[in-house]
C-alpha cells in the first residue's frame, strides 16, 4: 500500500484529503507543519508527500527545497495562490505537480495516481536507453552516469529519458512539458528550464557549461550526443 504524508495547516482540509486517501485505498498520515512534516518524512519516508505551500513558521517551499535536497519523492503542492509566478516556484523547486485550492478530492486523487504512474510506469520497449555515457533502465527507472549512479526526481528521469531517446533532436520548452506531463501547461514553460538546471547539475561535468544537453536557442534543449540507443 502507497504511503502518503499530507501536510496543511488547516484541520478541516487535513481531515478531507485524509479520509478521501484512505477511502482511495492510500495509507495516509497528516501533519499541521513543516517542523512536524520533516520530522515524519525522516521516522517514515512516504511514497509521495501532499504539501500545503503557506504554512506557518516554515513554509511549504522550505519543506519542499530540504526534502528534495535527500530524497525525489513526489511531491504535490497545494496553492492557494494563482498566479504564475508561485506555482512555477513550486515546480522549479521539484515538485511533481501542483494543485490549486479550493479543490476537489476527486481532482486530487486523480493527480496522486497520475503521478504515481510517472514514478512508477516506464515504456515497454526500449527497456535500456544509451547516450554520450548516460545509461537509463526505464523498466526499473534507474540512472547512471559515465558509470556512476544518479538519483533523479520522477519529472527528471522522464525529461532525461525523452532526450535520451531521441539524441540530436531539438524540443521546445512546451514539446518537452508535453511529453513528460502527458499535456501542455503553456504557462509553466520556463519551469522547464528549472528542471533541466537541476539535471544539469546531476550529468554534466561542468553544469555552468554544459556539453550533454545543450540549449538551442531561439528553440529549446537537446541531448547533444547522437549516442547508440540500445534496447535491454
Amino acid at each position: 500500500m502507497k504511503r502518503i504524508l499530507v501536510v496543511d495547516d488547516d484541520p478541516w482540509v487535513r481531515k478531507l484529503v485524509r479520509g478521501y486517501l484512505e477511502r482511495a485505498g492510500f495509507a495516509v498520515t497528516a501533519t499541521a507543519s513543516g517542523e512536524e512534516a520533516l520530522a515524519e518524512f525522516t521516522a517514515h519516508p512516504p511514497d509521495l508527500v501532499v504539501l500545503d505551500l503557506m504554512l506557518p513558521a516554515m513554509d511549504g517551499l522550505e519543506v519542499a527545497r530540504r526534502i528534495r535536497s535527500s530524497s525525489p519523492v513526489p511531491i504535490i503542492m497545494l496553492t492557494a495562490r494563482s498566479t504564475e509566478e508561485d506555482r512555477v516556484v513550486g515546480l522549479e523547486l521539484g515538485a511533481d505537480d501542483y494543485v490549486v485550492k479550493p479543490f476537489s478530492a476527486r481532482e486530487l486523487e486523480a493527480r496522486v495516481r497520475a503521478v504515481f504512474r510517472r514514478a512508477e510506469s516506464g515504456p515497454a520497449e526500449p527497456r535500456v536507453a544509451e547516450a554520450d555515457g548516460i545509461r537509463l533502465d526505464l523498466e526499473r527507472r534507474e540512472a547512471w552516469v559515465d558509470g556512476r549512479p544518479v538519483e533523479l526526481t520522477a519529472l527528471e528521469f522522464d525529461l532525461l529519458a525523452f532526450l535520451v531517446q531521441h539524441p540530436g533532436r531539438a524540443f521546445t520548452r512546451l514539446e518537452l512539458l508535453e511529453a513528460v506531463r502527458g499535456s501542455s501547461f503553456a504557462s509553466f514553460e520556463r519551469a522547464i528550464d528549472s528542471h533541466i538546471k537541476r539535471l544539469r547539475k546531476k550529468i554534466e561535468p561542468v553544469p555552468e557549461a554544459p556539453t550533454r544537453i545543450v540549449t538551442v536557442y531561439g528553440v529549446g534543449y537537446k541531448l547533444a550526443a547522437e549516442g547508440p540507443r540500445e534496447p535491454g
